[in-house]
């Protein structure tokens, strides 16, 4: 996806919210920019295409949110 819009008026919603994200952002309409590699965006990575993470690393944040949220339950008073 292109950040240039041409013409004065966005075409549509998503050029709208293209247009505002870069008015925000202080970069020139006409200057093409990586989505990527925006200032706005924190923790969007550019991969290869077809690249996936792996499905362990979901399985691993998983377990570790579960796991804490026991540990912090099991502070709270009134169980058995």
């Amino acid at each position: 996806m292109s950040a240039s819009i041409g013409g004065a008026q966005p075409r549509t919603g998503a050029h709208a919210v293209v247009a505002d994200a870069l008015a925000r952002t202080g970069i020139p309409a006409g200057v093409e920019t990586d989505p990527a590699r925006r200032p706005d965006v924190l923790f969007r990575v550019r991969r290869d295409d077809g690249h996936q993470i792996s499905a362990w690393w979901m399985v691993g944040a998983f377990v570790l949110v579960s796991s804490a949220v026991i540990a912090l339950l099991s502070f709270i008073p009134g169980g058995h």
